[in-house]
């Protein structure tokens, strides 16, 4: 799929006696015939890679009456989705090279799967997220009503689940209502991941399709199921469904439960401007999720507009002198006689005093342990205030909705968002394809190699029009030392 690209060079060339308006017009001929270099299509792992004589059986929606299959329905080989669909033609930037592409997402004309000898097996790890049992429901009934599946399965608990407990048989009217739930109805946990207890847990109950929706952590686990599987060449698929409330999964647009945390975080916003408005130099302090990016907070503030500081953990900040935190909070309180502060849970991190043990600790998942900024800065704050402004009144609220926001069930638009990660994880289970997450990139739902989503990282980029524009809103420093 090679395709010529001039150089970025001869692509205008204008005499200084042209008018501009000329030099425009040749510009914009000049770019009509631009092309650019190859693509490269990421290779998508299959389950003929290890098994080649699998047969192949004409896809069960051509007699479903829900469906009515014409020309382009099935999507083919040939249907990739760009990883970038943005490019700067003045040659001015360096373009990646060569453009990655991935399948598209979405039914196949031949599967690999008798609907009948389906045993689906569906789990979910981690922490909670708005959208979980959407997503459960929706697997549930795709698989049942779109390619006649009845054996489906939840497993409680995790991934240790698949090795401590029973699994529970799903069918539509029991997951009927489950949408309009938060949580997990399926239970969840975090660690419990043992390979070896898992595969043979999986071949031994007869699983054959196996859906993992969780985090990056989830995925890592992921990848290393597919690669035992793949090991002993079995026939059984694995897919990965992106949850993290963080939003802080890479490659996708983004990951469900995202839009429902954002405007939760409203909730929690508005309250604090409320309490910080009501009081003498009152501070509405806010801590949102955000453990390595600060997504929510970000759009969260972008969002509201009365907050007056949002920090994350991708931009370090400092509290005193010039420049700093307590600097311009002391300004805009003598401006406004308040202030609203956002602080993702990852942010200032370094900046909290801890004991060497609390230095070592982690979590179940392996992740080192947070302590709580919030709580921190509430009490430096009134340290600072009460050193710098004896004997004035000054009062600091501090709000933590944390799992309020991940408990809830997700909006409208999560909810349809969840639908379509489902059905495109059937589709291309369906389809013979394993070892892989599907979600959109630029817009159009593709399917891409588990590992490939297991490494990659979503934070939030510093140099752009975004972060500028919070900057715009808020008006806070840059937090760079004078």
């Amino acid at each position: 799929m090679a395709v010529s690209c001039p150089e970025a060079t001869n692509l205008v060339t204008s005499s200084d006696t042209e008018s501009p308006a000329e030099q425009q017009q040749q510009q914009d001929q000049s770019l009509d015939t631009f092309s650019f270099a190859p693509l490269r299509l990421q290779r998508l792992p299959h389950l003929t890679d290890y098994l080649p004589d699998l047969q192949t059986l004409r896809n069960p929606l051509d007699s479903n009456h829900f469906f009515h299959p014409t020309d382009g329905f099935y999507v083919s080989p040939g249907d990739v989705i760009l990883r970038q669909i943005v490019y700067d033609l003045s040659g001015m930037f360096p373009q990646p090279a060569p453009h990655l592409a991935y399948h598209r997402a979405g039914p196949r004309e031949r599967v690999f799967f008798e609907p009948s000898g389906v045993r689906a097996a569906i789990v979910t790890c981690g922490g909670l997220c708005p959208g979980l049992n959407t997503v459960i429901r929706e697997l549930v009934v795709g698989l049942w009503e779109l390619y006649d599946v009845r054996e489906i399965y939840g497993i409680p608990a995790g991934y240790r689940g698949f090795y401590s407990r029973e699994p529970v048989k799903l069918s539509p009217k029991m997951v009927h209502g489950w949408h309009q739930r938060g949580g997990t109805a399926l239970e969840t946990s975090r660690g419990g991941f043992n390979l070896e207890k898992i595969v043979n847990a999986i071949e031994e109950k007869g699983f054959n399709q196996v859906y993992i929706i969780g985090g990056d952590g989830t995925m890592k686990g992921a990848v290393k199921i597919f690669g035992e599987i793949h090991r002993r060449k079995l026939k059984i698929a694995v897919v990965g469904i992106p949850k993290t409330v963080d939003n802080d999964i890479g490659i996708i647009d983004r990951s469900f439960g995202f839009q429902t945390a954002v405007e939760m975080a409203q909730q929690a916003i508005n309250a604090a401007h409320v309490e910080a408005e009501s009081a003498v130099n009152g501070i509405g302090l806010v801590k949102l999720m955000g453990r390595s990016t600060g997504h929510i907070a970000l759009h969260a503030t972008l969002s509201n507009r009365d907050v007056d500081c949002c920090l994350i953990p991708e931009v370090e900040f400092f509290l005193e002198g010039e420049g700093g935190l307590l600097e311009f909070l002391d300004r805009r309180l003598k401006e406004n006689g308040h202030a609203v502060l956002v602080v993702a849970e990852g942010a200032g991190q370094d900046l909290i005093p801890r004991t060497a043990a609390q230095k070592e600790e982690r979590d179940e998942s392996g992740n080192p342990v947070f302590l709580d900024v919030g709580g921190w800065l509430k009490s430096e704050l009134k340290k600072w205030w009460d050193r710098d402004h004896p004997n004035e009144l000054f009062t600091v609220k501090y709000i933590d909705p944390t799992y309020m926001i991940r408990a809830v069930p997700a909006n409208a638009t999560d909810n349809l968002y969840c639908t379509l990660l489902a059905h495109s994880a059937i589709h291309g289970v369906m389809a013979g394809y394993t070892g892989f997450v599907c979600g959109p990139i630029n817009g159009n739902y593709a399917y891409i190699p588990l590992d490939e989503v297991a490494k990659a990282k979503h934070q939030v980029n510093t140099r752009d029009h975004k972060w500028a524009w919070v900057r715009s809103v808020t008006n806070q420093p840059d937090f760079l030392r004078i």
